[in-house]
């Protein structure tokens, strides 16, 4: 007696899992051309994180008196520079500090967000005068030192916080963090030029 086989058809995909497969497809395509444009859009773009850094500065006095008081005045001119040719960069929050021996005796910032247009920069020119500074017998020793040097050497760190916003890729935002040291001539007060320019954080 033989046997007749008989061939099952195999069940149907239900309809839902065509779906989910569909729009898992619809989504992978959306991905890749948003990753090609956002890659085209930084090639031809580039974008640039702004800086701020110390142009120019100028010590007009430094010294003590007999009971070891320190007087001093300085101007700094902090430049704020947005190199994007297609982005302006709104800034904030800029805050830097000025030590003199591990001592802080100045703060110089702006407590208004500014903008900087694209390809360009925006000054702040900021004029200390020092209330009057009692130093320690070390400390008169280190202003001594530096008199005789003709050198005065000072700590400058802080910040801004820096916004751009570059066509498809979007807006950015990060804290631009600046740390270098600023040297005079105390016998004339000139600034020594030396590289003083924010790095990202």
């Amino acid at each position: 007696m033989s046997k007749t086989l008989v061939s099952t058809p195999p069940p149907r995909t239900h309809f839902l899992w065509w779906l989910a497969a569909i729009l898992c497809t619809i989504l992978t395509v959306a991905i890749i051309i948003a990753g090609i444009v956002i890659f085209i859009g930084y090639m031809v773009i580039h974008p640039r994180i702004p800086v701020i850094s110390v142009v120019d500065a100028y010590l007009p006095h430094f010294n003590y008196d007999e009971a070891g008081v320190l007087v001093m005045q300085v101007n700094i001119l902090v430049r704020s520079k947005n190199d994007n040719r297609k982005a302006h960069a709104r800034l904030s929050n800029l805050n830097l500090e000025l030590f003199f021996d591990g001592n802080r005796i100045a703060v110089l910032s702006t407590a208004t967000p500014y903008e900087v247009k694209k390809n360009s920069s925006v000054d702040f020119n900021y004029e200390y005068t020092s209330d009057s500074i009692p130093l320690n017998p070390s400390q008169m020793n280190h202003v001594d030192e530096s008199l005789k040097k003709d050198q005065v050497s000072f700590e400058l760190k802080g910040g801004v916080r820096a916004q751009w916003k570059v066509g498809v890729l979007g807006s950015f935002k990060l804290l631009c963090h600046l740390n270098c040291r600023l040297q005079f001539h105390s016998s004339n007060g000139s600034y020594i030029p030396r590289r003083c320019s924010s790095r990202s954080k």
